[in-house]
């Protein structure tokens, strides 16, 4: 189910340093080399495929930048937010 606005800027007061931009959360992590963003991301890649929500991410270098939406439902719902809180775990 898609949250709107207030919903969301409430649960991402929750979240370690996530923003919502662009009807997606977002967050950029930075590591000391590449090999340990690559490491990050292969971690969150087997907790995407767990819960079956894939994020939209590009890397350079030692920074990762995460952005979150469901596709489906045209923005923002809990699986966001459930994936964001892994991430964080992770990290």
């Amino acid at each position: 189910m898609l949250l709107n606005d207030e919903t969301i800027n409430k649960k991402i007061e929750t979240l370690n340093r996530w923003n919502f931009v662009d009807n997606a959360l977002e967050k950029e992590f930075q590591f000391k080399d590449f090999v340990e963003a690559f490491g990050f991301m292969t971690q969150v890649a087997f907790w995407a495929k767990k819960l079956n929500h894939h994020p939209d991410w590009n890397n350079v270098y030692n920074r990762v930048k995460i952005r979150l939406n469901t596709h489906d439902a045209g923005g923002v719902t809990e699986k966001d937010f459930e994936l964001a809180v892994k991430i964080d775990e992770i990290n």
